[in-house]
């Protein structure tokens, strides 16, 4: 899975599906590196080839949003990146990672629309008769997930479940900041055309205790942005939500891959095309 590279000063320590973690051979400097790849992945595979250009388009896209969210503390530390990942790479404070993702829903779609079809539920809270793929929620809602270990999928739990996990008044503050943060990322996209679907946080503590937003932010991959006049005049659901992230690719393994044994490698086409995707959403941002 790992593409991780030889930097100077630094020693790698973990490879995700997408980042690679480095911490400092410097044994008083607690900060680590996260270098976003190029990889991409699909169905808990990663695919080849990688998208050109993704690692960095990320990273500006997380660093872009943290300064927009700048009240908001961060993972973000003070200090000079490598040049050979400077486009690519966030230097971070050391934290304890919780093990929940903070999901917050403003539309139905996904996952939230299979379950919706079968019990009138998203993560089991009822929700009104009568809605589409792809249709606003009557108010956002925060659908914690369950960080699985390495190998495993996340599951979805109840707000109950996270109680348990990590106490009531760290629930709470989850769900309350997580809330907040996607009401103003979704307004700030909506100036720009845009429609923030849904989103995915996660937080850590410092040594003071208090949360700090961590990891990527509100990037294509943790997120599903739509155009705001597909969403409002197109006809079907593809039309309606033609998302600005690696939808391609799941739609293109979808049809040529029956999810048995190693996926196919990735069409040139397709590459160029997600790519292009990821680049239009920086684009129409701003960032």
């Amino acid at each position: 899975m790992s593409d991780a590279s030889n930097i100077p000063g630094w020693r790698h320590v973990y490879s995700g599906k997408v980042r690679d973690l480095y911490a400092s051979e410097d044994a008083e400097d607690t900060r680590i590196l996260v270098v976003a790849s190029d990889r991409v992945s699909a169905f808990d595979f990663v695919l080849s080839p990688g998208i050109p250009e993704k690692g960095a388009l990320l990273t500006r896209l997380s660093h872009w949003w943290f300064t927009q969210l700048e009240d908001v503390p961060n993972h973000l530390a003070d200090g000079g990146i490598p040049a050979s990942v400077a486009d690519r790479a966030m230097l971070a404070q050391s934290l304890e990672m919780l093990p929940i993702e903070c999901v917050v829903r403003g539309y139905i779609t996904g996952s939230g629309w299979a379950e919706y079809q079968e019990s009138g539920t998203v993560c089991g809270i009822p929700l009104p008769a009568g809605l589409q793929n792809g249709d606003r929620l009557p108010e956002p809602l925060f659908t914690p997930a369950y960080k699985a270990p390495m190998g495993e999928h996340d599951e979805n739990i109840t707000f109950e479940r996270t109680v348990e996990l990590v106490g009531a008044e760290r629930a709470a503050e989850l769900r309350d900041l997580s809330l907040a943060i996607y009401a103003r990322a979704a307004a700030i996209a909506e100036e720009k055309g845009l429609i923030l679907a849904d989103t995915k946080f996660e937080f850590g503590t410092g040594a003071d205790g208090a949360l700090r937003l961590a990891d990527e932010v509100l990037t294509s991959d943790s997120s599903r942005y739509w155009d705001a006049e597909a969403w409002r005049t197109g006809t079907t659901p593809g039309e309606r939500m033609a998302s600005f992230d690696k939808q391609i690719v799941r739609d293109w393994l979808a049809a040529h891959w029956d999810k048995q044994g190693e996926p196919p490698a990735l069409p040139k086409d397709v590459v160029e095309r997600t790519a292009a995707r990821y680049r239009e959403l920086i684009e129409r941002l701003g960032a």
